[in-house]
């Protein structure tokens, strides 16, 4: 399915019934990376899965992909499709336009989830490999972006490794820079976490090389209501190296977001 949201053709999917759970993919990635969670969690909700723009079958759309536009797109979608108020989950990149949905759009969240991701902008190192990445896809192409991934894919069975080899090199490389630059000029959102007064989650792999995980504590426990799921042995693409260990999570995130509707005095912090 598609719908042009202020002037771009988005792609999404939308299955199932009930509280609405919105699944963001990752940087090189479309939304097709959430299959394993979305099948399983469609049973008892409803869950859409977007492509960004830049990504998958999306257009990609004028200038840079900054977090800001990225989730006025969630929020024009969702408009369309008449969804009040969901659940946000975001994957690397997109947890990054999971925190901008909540920074601007507070009263439409119900949940939220960083799935390897974190809050902080990007410091001057990072910056400069953004500028690096960027030089080397305009270049030589996406295959040197592509190439620059598959580290994150070495949790991975060799069956798993092949297909998200292919989603990275089908991406557009307009898109991917879009993205890049989006991703380089973002805030910190760590002044967001005392207000997130919903059921949130964080989930990252042990073995994630971008991720620091004693940062990753301090963040849930600035939110009143965080579960912290550690996966031993996983990388990047937690959600493919343990799908069921991410779809539990989820789950238990939606089953919690369902009671907090509920009953507000209901939540209660957890850690896993």
């Amino acid at each position: 399915m598609d719908k042009t949201i202020d002037g771009v053709r988005l792609a999404f999917d939308d299955e199932g019934s009930g509280d609405v759970l919105v699944l963001l993919h990752g940087f090189l990635l479309d939304r097709t990376i959430w299959q394993p969670q979305a099948t399983a969690l469609a049973r008892h909700c409803r869950v859409i899965r977007l492509d960004l723009r830049g990504s998958g079958a999306s257009e990609c759309g004028p200038g840079p992909a900054l977090m800001e536009t990225l989730a006025g797109d969630v929020f024009g979608l969702l408009d369309a499709l008449a969804v009040e108020r969901a659940i946000i989950v975001g994957h690397s990149l997109g947890a990054y336009v999971a925190l901008a949905f909540f920074r601007m759009y507070a009263e439409r969240v119900a949940g939220l989830a960083l799935v390897s991701g974190h809050v902080g902008a990007d410091d001057m190192a990072q910056r400069a490999g953004r500028d690096a990445a960027i030089a080397a896809i305009e270049a030589r192409g996406i295959g040197v972006a592509a190439a620059a991934y598959a580290p994150a894919l070495d949790a991975l069975t060799a069956e798993d490794r092949a297909r998200i080899a292919a989603i990275t090199e089908r991406q557009c490389a307009d898109g991917a820079i879009a993205q890049l630059i989006g991703m380089k000029e973002r805030v910190g959102s760590e002044d967001l976490l005392e207000d997130i007064g919903v059921p949130a989650l964080i989930i990252a792999g042990s073995d994630d090389p971008q991720l620091d995980f004693a940062a990753l504590e301090v963040t849930a426990a600035a939110i009143a209501d965080c579960e912290l799921v550690r996966v031993p042995g996983a990388g990047r693409l937690v959600m493919r190296d343990a799908p069921a260990v991410t779809t539990d999570a989820l789950a238990r995130l939606v089953t919690r977001c369902a009671r907090a509707s509920a009953d507000p005095q209901s939540g209660r912090a957890a850690r896993v």
